[in-house]
């Protein structure tokens, strides 16, 4: 919790600033807990911001989660707080999910809002759908996101239209939770990345949760937006640790997050491709890269990203979806319709192979980005 007394200091020596919970804000600011309300944040550079972050850490206790256990964690604080919260979904009870986010869950709650069903995606999805109509708030489970094409119907043609052709009368606040990416050796059907077949579907937020702290955050934002939200989560970091705060916070759904601050390119990426492990070298190479997670995939933070752009004048972008029509093409097409007259050299696209996922690792790692890759991409895009 917030200790007292608060934390009154100078930064870079010209600002000073008290921090007590009058000027706290629950919406997170990069990778720590607490962060100051808009009217303050806007006052301060970029710096500035990340030194009064440190501080708040310093005055916030935390716990050390798995990112599969924060989005329990933040799964639970929901139906604590609103008995209408329900999840359904392949073996999401007894069993506690194929990935353990729902594991402890059946017991505490019983079998009607913590619901296993068949093998049946479309019916299910139709139920979750039905059960918003009239009031639930129903968290979907479909084991992989690949199966949620049998269920595309039910997501396109009811969940994300049945507030518009009812003219208003029904909200449909379903999170479906995507569980996708390459999986390592597990072949084509097991490494879908369908994120983009989502993306086309008008009335759907998408967001993509890629640490700890975001996954709880995002988690509780999407339980309680009234709009039908899918919450990409790649299976890959589901194991990923991380410090995060004990009080309660919720974060936009509609924000990127700049990873790293950087003058020379601008590099936009999500999910797993934020893990390549590529500033380093290309630091030691004499390149200052500001790394971008874009986080909402629909739709895209423009402020964000423009503002690095208008900086930068150079643009990565590093995806592991499909190249024709993937994520990456519909960031692209937005970020020239707003800021061509900002750009020094054309835009940069790294995605996918547009062929099904490999079963061989050797093959497998042919098809998706590769470090390297990067790195050749940012020295072509600094040169030009």
């Amino acid at each position: 919790m917030i200790r007292q007394p608060s934390w009154v200091g100078t930064l870079s020596g010209t600002k000073q600033i008290a921090l007590n919970t009058n000027n706290l804000s629950l919406i997170g600011f990069g990778r720590l807990g607490l962060t100051l309300r808009p009217q303050v944040r806007s006052q301060l550079t970029y710096l500035e911001k990340k030194e009064v972050a440190a501080r708040i850490a310093q005055i916030t206790t935390r716990h050390e989660l798995l990112r599969f256990e924060a989005l329990r964690e933040g799964l639970e604080e929901e139906m604590d707080r609103d008995p209408r919260v329900c999840v359904m979904g392949e073996d999401v009870g007894r069993y506690g999910g194929s990935y353990k986010v729902t594991k402890g869950l059946a017991p505490k709650y019983g079998d009607l809002r913590v619901l296993d069903t068949p093998i049946a995606e479309n019916s299910f999805t139709g139920m979750a759908i039905g059960s918003a109509m009239i009031g639930l708030r129903t968290i979907i489970e479909g084991m992989n996101m690949g199966f949620l094409l049998l269920a595309f119907n039910q997501i396109s043609n009811n969940c994300c239209m049945l507030h518009y052709t009812s003219s208003g009368q029904f909200t449909i606040p379903v999170v479906i939770r995507g569980l996708g990416g390459v999986e390592r050796q597990l072949g084509a059907k097991h490494s879908q990345r369908l994120e983009s077949y989502f993306q086309s579907v008008p009335g759907l937020q998408m967001v993509a949760c890629s640490t700890p702290y975001k996954a709880k955050g995002l988690m509780k934002a999407a339980i309680r937006s009234e709009n039908p939200v899918i919450l990409y989560e790649h299976v890959l970091l589901y194991n990923l640790k991380e410090r995060i705060p004990d009080e309660e916070y919720v974060l936009s759904l509609e924000e990127a997050e700049v990873v790293r601050p950087g003058e020379h390119v601008t590099i936009l990426t999500y999910s797993w491709m934020r893990y390549m492990q590529v500033a380093k070298t290309l630091v030691n190479k004499g390149y200052d890269p500001e790394i971008i997670d874009i986080r909402s995939l629909k739709p895209f933070d423009l402020y964000t990203i423009g503002n690095s752009v208008k900086k930068t004048h150079r643009v990565l972008i590093v995806e592991e979806c499909m190249r024709t029509g993937g994520i990456g093409a519909s960031l692209r097409a937005a970020i020239i319709e707003n800021f061509w007259d900002y750009l020094d050299a054309p835009i940069m696209c790294l995605s996918s192979q547009d062929v099904p996922t490999p079963y061989a690792g050797t093959l497998e790692e042919w098809t998706v980005v590769q470090p390297a890759q990067i790195v050749t991409a940012v020295e072509q895009l600094c040169s030009s």
